[in-house]
């Protein structure tokens, strides 16, 4: 759904910023882009044509601020609506918590449950996961695996088919500094059996949070689903699953908007630290390809690394004004399976040729090629690794001897590194519009974003 949507929607973004002018003529041809974009996407048509008609009306009725070009405001305007398109960021309470996870059978609730406390386990809150589905053969020996692979306790109870007491019991304990996921069982459709088992558990459990689990592949189906469980049991924020893989995700995301039910994490890969919280604005800027700081900030805490010194070495990377040095201490931290897609796609990307191209395939090969670029780099000097255009010559020699690789193999890593410098002085040209959404996203780059009242019961 990503690449489907992001290379539509960069095409219109190009579009417009070739544009010498912005006339009612560009204006018209871009909403048709728009339209096509989405409905491309698997979005409703309603919403697609929504989105495109408040673009044409803003485009023609309002007038750039001072500062702005026409076609940065243009940028501006249909960033904002594609942002509206998929409603608020919900904010999460970081901190001791019950959460009841809900859906249907094959949406992924129990590998969501193991992600979603990977998630909490990262913000450094103990975990406890609680295995109440007792329908489905092999659920609770999942969780537990899952449970043993994060180092997160799961509470079962072996050979009890009834929920209410499992969660009885485990409510017997002292649980008052855990987040608490409760992890209950599906059916084939809502049907009554499944919402009277709801019920009984949401009134024991007494849940801050109730998530409904949603694969992204039934597409544009996600509305009935989630306004079906709304109104059944409340729930209170939706998490949608294998949106990495589905052309049907903008379907999905957008249908849930429309009902109300928040978009509160996304799934997006088969790793158990591939779930990440929503943003609208932050999604939507990294699907255009204008950059998301405030990602590359928290993969920075994630990885232990020093917030000052990242957020310098941040700038320095989107200045291009990087060396060697700089880019064996990254290369090192984001060798971690799934880091390396992360960084990808936040980084400003709009108007670089190729750059639609990179998938995962692309981006395993790079994990491998980043290992034996590390070991070339160690056979290096401080002072090549702080200059790279003297190596020349016989220091190719010396390196790649001491390194136990080709002289080819050096000047790869050399071109790819030059490669990334040109990359990264390409985004001089979107400046105005990263300057923009850094603004516009607000807060502090360091800030976690994850919700202003984390502290709070709200």
């Amino acid at each position: 759904m990503l690449d489907t949507l992001a290379e539509s929607l960069k095409e219109v973004f190009k579009k417009i910023t070739k544009s010498s002018i912005i006339d009612k003529d560009i204006v018209e041809e871009l909403v048709k882009d728009i339209q096509r974009a989405l409905l491309k996407a698997d979005v409703k048509v309603q919403i697609a044509l929504e989105v495109s008609r408040k673009v044409k009306e803003r485009a023609l009725s309002e007038t750039p601020p001072p500062g702005m070009s026409a076609q940065n405001f243009i940028l501006k305007i249909v960033y904002e609506e594609l942002a509206s398109m998929l409603g608020k960021p919900k904010d999460i309470k970081l901190s001791p918590q019950k959460i009841m996870l809900v859906g249907l059978y094959g949406h992924g609730k129990t590998t969501t449950a193991g992600k979603l406390g990977r998630f909490f386990q990262r913000k450094g809150l103990p975990v406890y996961l609680v295995a109440c589905d007792t329908h489905r053969p092999g659920a609770v020996e999942q969780l537990e695996q899952i449970g043993n692979q994060l180092n997160i306790p799961v509470f079962s109870i072996k050979g009890e088919k009834d929920p209410v007491k499992i969660v009885e019991n485990y409510l017997k304990k002292d649980i008052s500094k855990y987040v608490s996921i409760f992890d209950t069982s599906g059916r084939h459709s809502l049907d009554k059996d499944l919402i009277d088992e709801m019920k009984r558990l949401k009134d024991l459990i007494k849940p801050e949070e109730i998530f409904l689990i949603i694969d992204a592949t039934i597409g544009q189906q996600a509305e009935k689903q989630a306004l079906a469980f709304k109104e059944a049991i409340g729930i209170t924020g939706v998490i949608i699953t294998k949106l990495d893989g589905s052309a049907k995700g903008g379907g999905a995301l957008s249908a849930v908007a429309a009902t109300g039910a928040p978009v509160v994490f996304i799934g997006v890969g088969e790793h158990l630290d591939d779930l990440e919280y929503f943003d609208p604005k932050r999604f939507i800027a990294r699907i255009l390809g204008l950059g998301d700081i405030k990602t590359l900030m928290e993969i920075s805490k994630e990885l232990d690394i020093n917030e000052e010194k990242t957020e310098k070495t941040v700038e320095k990377m989107m200045s291009g004004k990087i060396n060697l040095k700089d880019m064996y201490e990254i290369w090192e931290q984001i060798s971690r399976p799934g880091i390396l897609q992360r960084l990808f796609n936040s980084l400003p990307m709009m108007n670089l040729p190729g750059s639609d191209k990179i998938n995962k395939d692309i981006m395993d090969q790079s994990v491998e090629k980043i290992r034996k670029y590390r070991i070339i780099l160690d056979s290096m000097t401080d002072e090549e690794l702080e200059n790279p255009d003297i190596i020349k010559g016989s220091r190719i020699t010396r390196i790649a001897r001491g390194a136990g690789v080709s002289e080819e193999e050096v000047r790869a890593l050399l071109k790819d590194f030059n490669n990334m410098v040109k990359m990264m002085k390409g985004m001089k040209g979107n400046r105005t519009m990263i300057k923009m959404l850094r603004k516009q996203m607000g807060k502090e780059l360091n800030e976690d974003d994850i919700g202003s009242n984390n502290n709070s019961n709200n």
